[in-house]
């Protein structure tokens, strides 16, 4: 994915949601993710063991972006949160690569 897209980016969208964006490079790379269905509810939630049902997608086709939110594994800043702003969850999303 990290080939595909400008950038491949995470953060926090609050104490306890995560928000992940593909900033593809063009209309076609957009389409392969989002359009195809490639990036859909059961993938994220494969990715990061979540609930599908608790993924949001976001798609943005005039700026070829793809938004992606779902909660938290921790509340930020507790005592196990490993990541307080969210920055290092984007890698199993950009080491995905489209069939």
């Amino acid at each position: 994915m990290g080939e595909r897209a400008l950038e491949v980016r995470s953060k926090n969208a609050g104490p306890f949601w995560v928000t992940m964006e593909l900033f593809m490079r063009d209309a076609e790379g957009y389409a392969t993710v989002a359009d195809e269905g490639f990036i859909n509810e059961e993938v994220i939630a494969r990715l990061y063991d979540l609930d599908p049902a608790d993924v949001q997608i976001f798609r943005i086709p005039a700026l070829n972006v793809v938004k992606i939110s779902y909660p938290r594994p921790v509340a930020q800043g507790s005592l196990r949160d490993r990541d307080v702003h969210a920055g290092q969850h984007h890698v199993p999303l950009a080491a995905l690569v489209p069939e």
